[in-house]
């Protein structure tokens, strides 16, 4: 399987770039400080009432093996797919990806070659080189994260961070711990991190840069990052809309192509 998706590590090293951004603090004097559980509520209205997004900007891959970015596109129809273009100089097209939680689509362009199959664990990383489900990459791409198992309890911890929220909750089962660090006046998530058994960051995901689209603050810039895999991905959006009827996944095979099953 990963021998088919070499190409696309080839594709995303064609424009370097270099990312900065951070959230501005402000004053909470004026605003009305919400119980943790009207929060979280809000939150996962929130993460809910997107249900198609469209965005384009910059990707950024980090690994082990892996150092590079490019221009892409990417449109998200939830509940079960998304949809990824990667583009060379000149806006060219180089790849695209489809997947649903049933099927995936890999179209090289440069070889005119299409590779279909069910998607699994491995080849969600093979694509996106970060080793999260598919559920996750899809909020990913939408800078949100989701809040259900939290919806019907209290935190273990819950303060007020200057112009943040803070919420944590520990997982006994588990031995895991995870915070959410909350903007007060937007609403936005700026930082999620998750923690294992033995304390280590297991997961990290922060969030700059907030558009207000459909009434929903989403970030243009994210980080996701695996520390201990080594795993980083930086989305950079110059360009992003959501819950519009004109957003649909236009994607379709040349009639020339060759298609590989896998």
């Amino acid at each position: 399987m990963r021998k088919y998706l070499i190409p696309i590590l080839l594709f995303i090293e064609i424009l370097p770039m270099v990312f900065n951004g951070c959230v501005p603090s402000k004053p909470t004097d004026d605003v009305e400080l919400l119980p943790s559980e009207r929060l979280i509520n809000k939150l996962e209205v929130n993460r809910r009432r997107i249900r198609n997004f469209e965005g384009s900007g910059t990707l950024e891959v980090q690994t082990p093996n892996l150092n590079n970015s490019a221009d892409f596109r990417v449109v998200i129809q939830k509940p079960d797919s998304i949809y990824l273009s990667i583009m060379g100089a000149f806006g060219i097209e180089l790849a695209q990806i489809l997947v649903t939680k049933d099927n995936f689509i890999f179209y090289d362009a440069l070889e005119n070659t299409a590779y279909e199959g069910t998607p699994s664990n491995d080849f969600l990383q093979d694509i996106f080189h970060i080793d999260l489900s598919f559920n996750d990459i899809m909020d990913a791409f939408v800078g949100s994260v989701n809040l259900t198992q939290n919806l019907y309890k209290l935190p273990d911890d819950y303060k007020v961070d200057y112009d943040q929220y803070v919420l944590t909750y520990n997982d006994s089962l588990m031995s895991t711990k995870t915070q959410y660090r909350v903007d007060i006046r937007q609403l936005g998530i700026t930082k999620y991190t998750l923690w294992d058994k033995n304390g280590d960051v297991a997961l990290q995901g922060k969030y700059s840069k907030f558009n207000i689209v459909q009434g929903v603050p989403i970030p243009y810039k994210i980080e996701v990052q695996r520390s201990q895999e080594g795993q980083l991905i930086n989305i950079n959006y110059k360009k992003m809309d959501a819950n519009d009827k004109e957003i649909y996944i236009d994607f379709s095979i040349p009639r020339d192509a060759s298609i590989i099953k896998i």
